[in-house]
C-alpha cells in the first residue's frame, strides 16, 4: 500500500545501508532494518558495509627524558603488515557474510561492500557513491564506527 507524498511504504523504494562492525549494536542495527524497513526497501539489495581498519605503517613507542615525553615512530616490517591486511579482510568477510546470511533468512537480498581506512570517511564515501537514501548504525557500543561517528559526519549525507 502506498502512502501519498513519498512515506515510509510508497512505491519509491528507498536504497539502505547498514555500516556494521564487530560490536553487538551493529547486530541490532541490522535486525531494526530487517524488522521494520523491509518493505520500504523493496527489491532493492540492502547495501551492508563494513571498514577494514588500515593497518599502522608507523607505531610510535613513547618513553620518558625527565618530565619531557618524547614518542619514538618505529616502520613495521612488511610482513606484519601483509598479516595484519590478510587478518582484517578475513574478518570482514566473515562478519559481511553473517550479516548476509541474517538478511538471506530474512527473505532481503543483500550486496556486501568492504573498504579499507577510516570508518568515518569510507562510510561518508560509500553513502555519496551509491547514492544511499538511509544509512543506519548502531547507537550504542566502543567499535569502530561509535569511534568514527562519535559526533557526526563531516559532510553531509546527500539528501
Amino acid at each position: 500500500m502506498a502512502v501519498e507524498g513519498g512515506g515510509l511504504h510508497s512505491h519509491t523504494h528507498k536504497k539502505v545501508m547498514v555500516a556494521i562492525d564487530e560490536n553487538e549494536c551493529s547486530y541490532h542495527a541490522l535486525m531494526w532494518v530487517l524488522h521494520n524497513l523491509k518493505e520500504s526497501i523493496g527489491d532493492s539489495p540492502l547495501v551492508i558495509f563494513t571498514a577494514q581498519p588500515s593497518p599502522y605503517r608507523y607505531n610510535s613507542f613513547p618513553f620518558s627524558i625527565g618530565s619531557a615525553r618524547l614518542y619514538c615512530p618505529v616502520s613495521a616490517a612488511p610482513e606484519f603488515i601483509k598479516n595484519v591486511e590478510e587478518q582484517n579482510k578475513k574478518g570482514s568477510s566473515a562478519l559481511l557474510e553473517k550479516a548476509k546470511t541474517i538478511c538471506a533468512s530474512k527473505g532481503v537480498n543483500a550486496e556486501t561492500i568492504s573498504e579499507v581506512g577510516d570508518a568515518k570517511q569510507a562510510i561518508c564515501d560509500a553513502v555519496q557513491k551509491l547514492n544511499i537514501t538511509l544509512l543506519v548504525l548502531g547507537d550504542r557500543g566502543i567499535g569502530r564506527i561509535r569511534r568514527g561517528f562519535s559526533r557526526e559526519c563531516e559532510q553531509p549525507l546527500p539528501s
